[in-house]
């Protein structure tokens, strides 16, 4: 199976190498690696340049945005340039960002476990960071989940579920439309990848309100809104957010937001949603 990778990178001229290593050392390599060069002031060019040299299978494609971080709707505009510039002679397509190392049998066995079952249409594995000088699960990680960091998509599920939208939960909604058109998710608990910059780092306090606003455009309902925000605040150590998701809810209410979903998806999502919520209650 031939996957091809974009990877949008802003300012990752410390990290990117190392991200690149890691998949010139695949025992599966990639047939294309794009990496998606978004309005940088360092030397991420150039430092891609060179390993363009040697590896006819990377490019880098520039793109100038807005500087300022905003959680989705930036990355995925910067994959989407990539992703223009591809073929369609791809069965997996993979979205990763430019902070990760993984093991060198990372995608081998992506792509052991898509050739396992024609109606699989996720994989992925596990981001782990560094803390006190171990390597430790990332605490955002749900084990159904796949992190938006490294996304791996069969090519018919990708287009079936109209590829990624430019808007954050773009990450939550790409699953969500997979359950909606019955493939299956899978993630392997074995394939540890090395995520060298936390989640969010980069976001600036205007974002704080986008998860909120998230959870509406992804049909999710005020119910499940406030369950969702509650959890996410607790997992992230600061139960004020709390507040600012469901301000961000009623924000993106008003001035009624356009939903990433159609209305019918929208009732799948909150019944999916509410019967896993009752599952971990029992």
């Amino acid at each position: 199976m031939r996957y091809y990778i974009v990877i949008p990178a802003h300012n990752e001229q410390e990290l990117i190498g190392l991200t690149l290593d890691s998949l010139i050392s695949q025992t599966v390599l990639p047939a294309k690696v794009v990496v998606v060069n978004d309005n940088s002031t360092d030397k991420t060019e150039e430092i891609v340049l060179n390993y363009a040299k040697e590896n006819p299978f990377i490019s880098v494609v520039n793109k100038t945005s807005d500087a300022i971080h905003m959680p989705g709707s930036k990355v995925i505009q910067a994959f989407q340039k990539g992703f223009e510039t591809l073929d369609s002679d791809y069965d997996i397509i993979v979205k990763i960002d430019g902070d990760l190392i993984f093991p060198s049998n990372y995608f081998e066995t992506i792509i052991k476990h898509f050739q396992s079952d024609p109606k699989i249409g996720m994989a992925g594995g596990f981001c782990y960071i560094e803390k006190n000088g171990e390597w430790i699960l990332e605490n955002l990680t749900d084990k159904d989940h796949i992190r938006g960091a490294l996304k791996a998509y069969r090519a018919a599920t990708f287009q079936q579920i109209g590829g990624l939208k430019p808007a954050m939960g773009w990450d939550t909604v790409d699953e969500l439309l997979c359950k909606y058109y019955d493939w299956k998710i899978v993630t392997d608990a074995s394939l540890h990848v090395k995520h060298l910059k936390p989640t969010g780092a980069n976001y600036n306090k205007t974002a704080r309100y986008k998860q909120g606003e998230a959870f509406y455009t992804l049909g999710y309902g005020f119910l499940i809104t406030a369950i969702a925000s509650a959890k996410l605040a607790m997992m992230k150590k600061k139960p004020f957010l709390f507040f600012d998701y469901i301000r961000g809810f009623w924000k993106a209410k008003k001035a009624k937001t356009p939903l990433l979903v159609t209305p019918e998806q929208a009732k799948f999502i909150r019944n999916y949603r509410l019967k896993k919520m009752k599952e971990k209650l029992i």
